[in-house]
């Protein structure tokens, strides 16, 4: 015990120590931070009033990012299957680090979710054996068994991977490969569970669609490994770590079939819709036309099916997929492309008209932006963090002290 403790002192020594442009980043997330949790003392001041959230449309700009995080969280599953299942070493390498990835967006999915739920004492009625989860009737119940689990599971394998690295030994991949297997359904699931929750709500039609959960799941297996080519490229360039173009240009290709699955599970939606002409098309109408003179979606909308498709063919083409310029292009365009679609473009539709007819416009207020804002950059905080033990690890410059090495 007195080992893993002088162990666990040495990895926070690691991690408060850094060169200017660190103490820098960090302090510059921390501002974000700071501002972000005023804004949240003043909604628990005053309560969720300050938000644009009503009656008409309950949900907004926090539920949007947790679809979108839990699409993030869910996506490596395309790092794990390559890496373990098929043994493709350049990917192997850095499984760990999209281990760490997931395992930050379910920390900010659960966040959103409390500063959702207005008075974060509510929070104890979703723990099981303290609260009544009304598991398993609630799929919220079942939302959070899942996404916990997904945690759990994402810790598990990343903290053991690096402290056996910290040691000096490979890890066993006996210990962990029922848990990387287990993953793989897990991951699935999150999003599933996720977009079970808009499909039980038998009132709202937007979301009361069987293809809503494949959508999900494409999405995400678009968006998550986006982030991560970027951050694999910011990495390798700010510490030693060696990523191989192969890994990058392998998931760039893996995001290219995922990302044409998704747009026609996306065409197809609006293809029924609008073919039909039924009265459930009104959501669908105010998202690309406006509804009874109202269209502050109308833009948003555009804006994200024309940078989806610019993505797409920048990524189905072989040779901008393989320019880091274009390749870099694609990500930015296909992350905001999703999140616009997956976030505001799924949440706000489902409540217009609302059941009695009427048609509410949300906008997110300065709070919920600046509270967005804070919760994101407490993500980059964490995921910095980690990065700064993992780093060294993998190097080889940081390792731990064991009764067996000093014998030896």
């Amino acid at each position: 015990m007195a080992e893993i403790i002088r162990n666990f002192f040495k990895a926070l020594r690691q991690i408060t120590i850094g060169d200017r442009k660190y103490y820098m980043w960090l302090a510059f997330l921390s501002f974000f931070i700071f501002v972000g949790l005023a804004a949240y003392v003043q909604q628990l001041n005053r309560g969720l009033i300050v938000t644009a959230m009503r009656d008409q449309v309950s949900w907004g700009l926090y539920i949007s990012n947790f679809t979108f995080l839990v699409g993030v969280a869910a996506a490596a599953v395309v790092l794990v299957v390559p890496a373990y299942i098929y043994n493709f070493k350049p990917i192997k390498e850095i499984a760990i680090l999209g281990e760490m990835l997931a395992t930050t967006a379910v920390i900010l999915c659960i966040l959103f979710v409390m500063v959702d739920m207005g008075q974060p004492t509510r929070i104890w009625h979703l723990l099981p054996f303290v609260g009544a989860m009304n598991f398993p009737s609630s799929l919220l119940a079942w939302d959070v068994v899942v996404l916990s689990g997904y945690l759990v599971i994402n810790l598990t394998i990343f903290l053991y991977a690096l402290y056996k690295l910290s040691l000096g030994k490979e890890y066993s991949l006996q210990f962990i490969a029922p848990l990387i297997i287990l993953s793989i359904p897990w991951a699935v699931g999150i999003h599933t569970v996720t977009a079970f929750l808009y499909n039980g709500l038998s009132a709202r039609p937007f979301w009361n669609a069987s293809i809503l959960a494949p959508r999900f799941l494409a999405s995400a297996f678009c968006s998550g490994p986006a982030i991560m080519l970027v951050l694999f490229q910011i990495i390798r360039k700010v510490s030693r770590i060696e990523i191989e173009d192969k890994a990058i240009f392998k998931i760039a290709e893996l995001i290219a079939y995922a990302m044409c699955l998704n747009l026609f599970l996306f065409g197809a939606e609006v293809f029924k819709e609008f073919y039909s002409g039924s009265i459930h098309l009104a959501p669908m109408k105010y998202l690309f036309f406006g509804l009874h003179g109202k269209t502050s979606m109308v833009p948003w909308m555009w804006w994200s099916v024309i940078l989806n498709i610019t993505a797409l063919i920048l990524f189905l083409t072989p040779s901008t997929r393989k320019n880091f310029l274009t390749l870099n292009t694609a990500c930015i365009c296909m992350l905001m492309g999703i999140y616009i679609e997956k976030g505001m473009g799924v949440v706000v539709p489902g409540f217009v008209p609302t059941t009695l007819g009427e048609i509410y416009e949300y906008s997110p207020t300065n709070y919920e932006i600046l509270i967005t804002m804070g919760i994101w950059a407490l993500g980059a905080f964490i995921y910095t963090l980690m990065l700064k033990f993992a780093i060294p690890v993998y190097t080889g410059e940081l390792r731990f002290e064991s009764k067996k090495n000093k014998t030896a």
